[in-house]
Formats: C-alpha cells, sequence, structure tokens
C-alpha cells in the first residue's frame, strides 16, 4: 500500500500595506510593518512558528536588515524567507502572482 503525506505549510507576506494587500487578494496571509526593524521583529516571531514555510518580504524593507536576514537563514533553512520587488520601486510594473508562481514551481 502507498501511503503519501501531503504537508501544507503557510506563506505569509511582510511588508507595506501595499505589498502585503496585493498578496492578500491572491488569498496569502500578510503582516504590514513600517520600518525594516519592524520586518525583521515579525520574520523572527514567524520562524518560530513551524506552520510557516515561505516569508515573502518587500525589498524596501529586506534590503536595509541584509545582513540580519542572512543571520537568520543561515540558523534555520525552513522557513525560506525571500525577497521581492515593492510597489512602486524600480521594477514599477511587478506582476506578484507570476513571481509567486516561480518561486513555487507551479
Amino acid at each position: 500500500m502507498n501511503l503519501t503525506k501531503t504537508l501544507f505549510v503557510k506563506i505569509v507576506t511582510v511588508g507595506s500595506r501595499v505589498f502585503v494587500t496585493s498578496f492578500q487578494l491572491a488569498g496569502v496571509q500578510g503582516k504590514v510593518v513600517d520600518s525594516p526593524e519592524k520586518a525583521y521583529d515579525e520574520i523572527k516571531q514567524l520562524t518560530t512558528d513551524p506552520s510557516v514555510g515561505l516569508i515573502l518580504v518587500s525589498d524596501d524593507m529586506s534590503n536595509p536588515i541584509t545582513d540580519k536576514l542572512t543571520s537568520l537563514r543561515t540558523a534555520k533553512s525552513i522557513p525560506l524567507v525571500f525577497s521581492l520587488p515593492s510597489p512602486g520601486g524600480e521594477k514599477s510594473e511587478v506582476d506578484y502572482r507570476m513571481m509567486l508562481k516561480k518561486i513555487l514551481g507551479v
């Protein structure tokens, strides 16, 4: 008998209201923050939740705390912490749905 176990993990976004709302429209949870330090605190908290498998962070929040995020990533491989372009950034038109599909390999 072949029994397979399916594991479901949550995806959570961390960033500005616009960034988080863009993903909430696709059904992804999010934490709105207004500074990189608050983003780091949220990310650090999320890494203790075993149901979270992927944390998407806007680059305007992640760039100033890159060193801290690198240390966090080295300490824990799951959840994956991934930085994406923020709305209004260098890439003004970002298709988050398409990026999410690429990240997840769908």
